[in-house]
């Protein structure tokens, strides 16, 4: 503000407002005034949080959701037929699974023993066998599997899905993304999670469970009701501000921000003390393990469920790094390398917690109404790099479940050797499309007007899986 007598004046009369509306309505009272339009609802919908558990760094389909008898018969012979250009052009023989595999549950669905535990929740799991992706390198994958676009500048799916559905919790952000000790940011950064160009109460807030406080600097430095009245005061500044300048909506979004995060200063701490829960469920997700990378990911497990139960939309649950093959911090499921041993231990991390997320969902009445997503960027070839396995864009699995998808269900298949998807051929921009569409948003009808066109996370693309909704 530019020193004279006119906005001197302007000055003491937006003042003079302020201090008179705070007597008329509390911040508190006013935070619905600046949060979104009321949740899109294009149909009736099944579910309404979703938890993605990111396996970043692509766990191998073949030695888990997916295996192919043909790779052990075949196991150190030539891949025969056309090889696809990898990632790092490293092509050896085939390479049979070392995990074994069966059938589980009443539905039969087959998958190895890579995880134990998830696999004994077959009956509840729906998986997609013919998953595909346009880029086999890491940071185009993520951004392509996070906002169905290889580079930043564009909305995450978490973003899309805060803006459609609002937030339904008005003292916690929307999308929360969370991470613990040894967790990295996927290759391609926080932009991952961002907002792009929706409004800015949309993009993820990400929430670090290693250290004493998931938020930093959330403990407020002077009273809350002495606090309560200068962010009063500055909102009613920012709104009469808001109506002189053309980038009103961006003046509104940090009014909405600062709001959420007066509130959180309460939530958060109340949110992650775990202290109240009981024995039994701490060591149902691991929490208690004597391997802290499963410690840690049941905790990251435990809170996700603690948000859906507080009404946030969407949350994302990244994995430790157990510092084995070429994963580093930012894709631990990378193994190029001695792959027995690192998806070994990066199974054993997630495994336990993850079941413990199913049954804990189920036995509180949420997992109707929550929809998890199991996935990487990528897939596994089924020939050898050294003792791993390259990258693989062209046929791999993820799984959904919860949120009225039909449990024991297959969709989608890859060839014999688990190299390209050749049946019922699927996209991220069908899994997306599927997930709005269980949260009560028609993934074309989602849009948002920027640079001259309406905007959507499928793009021009998507189909939903409508075999795979119960």
């Amino acid at each position: 503000m530019s020193i004279n007598e006119q906005s001197r004046r302007e000055f003491l009369k937006w003042s003079s407002v302020g201090v008179s509306s705070f007597a008329l309505s509390s911040l508190i009272n006013s935070t619905a005034a600046a949060m979104p339009q009321a949740p899109v609802s294009h149909h009736p919908a099944k579910a309404k949080s979703v938890i993605l558990l990111y396996m970043s760094g692509g766990v191998s389909h073949l030695d888990s959701f997916d295996p192919k008898p043909l790779l052990h018969k075949l196991h150190g012979k030539p891949m025969p037929g056309q090889i696809e250009r990898t990632q790092f052009d490293a092509v050896g023989n085939i390479l049979g699974s070392p995990w074994k595999a069966k059938r589980y549950g009443d539905s039969g669905l087959e998958m190895t023993n890579l995880f134990p535990q998830i696999a004994e929740k077959a009956d509840d799991l729906a998986v997609v066998r013919s998953l595909t992706a346009d880029f086999s390198e890491h940071a185009q994958g993520n951004f392509f599997f996070h906002t169905g676009f290889p580079f930043l500048g564009h909305p995450s799916a978490g973003a899309w899905i805060a803006y459609g559905l609002g937030a339904a919790n008005l003292r916690l952000p929307p999308y929360v993304v969370l991470r613990g000790e040894k967790v990295g940011v996927p290759h391609g950064g926080v932009s991952l999670f961002g907002n792009g160009f929706l409004p800015a109460f949309a993009g993820g807030s990400v929430f670090n469970l290693a250290g004493d406080s998931a938020v930093p600097n959330i403990t407020p430095s002077i009273a809350r009701q002495e606090q309560q009245k200068s962010l009063a005061l500055i909102k009613d500044l920012d709104l009469q501000f808001a109506q002189r300048v053309a980038a009103k909506k961006a003046v509104l979004d940090c009014v909405r921000n600062a709001e959420i995060a007066f509130e959180m200063q309460q939530a958060v701490p109340e949110l992650t003390d775990i202290s109240q829960e009981t024995k039994e469920t701490l060591d149902l997700y691991g929490v208690s393990s004597s391997n802290p990378h499963t410690s840690q990911y049941g905790r990251q497990c435990l809170m996700a469920r603690r948000l859906v139960e507080r009404d946030v939309r969407f949350v994302e649950v990244l994995c430790s790094n157990v510092g084995i093959g070429a994963g580093g911090l930012g894709n631990p499921w990378d193994q190029h390398g001695e792959i027995q041993r690192g998806h070994g231990e990066m199974a054993q991390q997630v495994d336990a917690p993850i079941a413990a997320l199913i049954a804990d969902l189920k036995r509180r009445g949420l997992l109707d109404t929550t929809l998890i997503v199991f996935a990487g960027e990528f897939g596994r070839t089924p020939f050898a790099q050294g003792d791993g396995r390259d990258h693989n864009p062209f046929g791999f699995s993820a799984w959904l479940c919860g949120g009225g998808m039909k449990g024991g269900s297959i969709y989608g298949g890859t060839d014999e050797f688990g190299y390209h998807a050749v049946e019922n051929k699927a996209t991220i921009y069908d899994l997306w499309a599927t997930v709005l569409h269980q949260l009560g948003m028609d993934h074309e009808r989602l849009t948002f007007r920027y640079s001259g066109r309406d905007m959507r996370l499928t793009d021009v693309h998507g189909d939903v899986w409508k075999e795979l909704i119960a």
